[in-house]
């Protein structure tokens, strides 16, 4: 059985969308964040970068959220939540996902925490608003992408849609979130209507009201 080291509405939400969407057996385990669990002996033993997700299943212990993604889908080839390796659509898959977790997931934990990419407080609060600024760009690449789709590779349901569900709700709160572009919007409220998506949601207790 997949064991999932979690905490609500983390980067762990991804992969647990995907365990949903599998509807294979796991168990997920709370790292309090409230208690900085996971900067503990115990869980620095199983991830020693001391953040959340992290995945176990027989001896593999696997960290990062996209890789714990990406491997699951590998795992369970019949799911199609990625491109087979002869599809035309794989390289596109790739570009996508190491585009959701290299730049824009990058760029959204610099605004989140602005105090750690700075020595001078003065610029926190200049730091986090431009960088809403250039997520919001980056939405709009991906807004300009989804035209007439319905899902970011091709016409299939990919990891790189529940990766991207899972980081447009962390933007919600932006000026201009997500919710707010043409294209995304029609998509993510499609996405929201995904059984994984709506068990997931239920489960990290996080309402998706705004989708409907």
């Amino acid at each position: 059985m997949y064991q999932l080291y979690y905490y609500p509405l983390n980067a762990s939400m991804a992969p647990h969308f995907v365990l949903e969407a599998l509807k294979v057996d796991f168990e997920l385990i709370l790292v309090d964040r409230k208690s900085n669990a996971q900067k503990s002996d115990d869980y620095l033993a199983l991830n020693p970068s001391g953040r959340i997700p992290t995945l176990i299943y027989d001896d593999l212990v696997l960290f990062e959220s996209p890789a714990i993604c990406i491997h699951l889908a590998e795992s369970n080839p019949s799911s199609n939540l990625i491109p087979n390796i002869d599809s035309k659509t794989r390289p596109i898959f790739f570009q996508w996902m190491m585009y959701l977790t290299n730049t824009v997931q990058a760029e959204l934990m610099i605004h989140f925490y602005p105090e750690k990419h700075t020595t001078h407080s003065d610029v926190v609060s200049d730091i986090a608003k431009t960088q809403e600024q250039r997520i919001t760009d980056m939405f709009q690449i991906i807004d300009n992408d989804l035209k007439n789709k319905d899902f970011l590779i091709g016409n299939m349901l990919t990891v790189c849609d529940f990766f991207l569900f899972m980081l447009a709700i962390w933007a919600d709160e932006f000026k201009k979130p997500p919710l707010a572009f043409d294209n995304l919007s029609k998509y993510l409220r499609n996405l929201a209507k995904h059984e994984a998506i709506i068990s997931v949601c239920k489960k990290e207790k996080l309402s998706l009201l705004d989708y409907q």
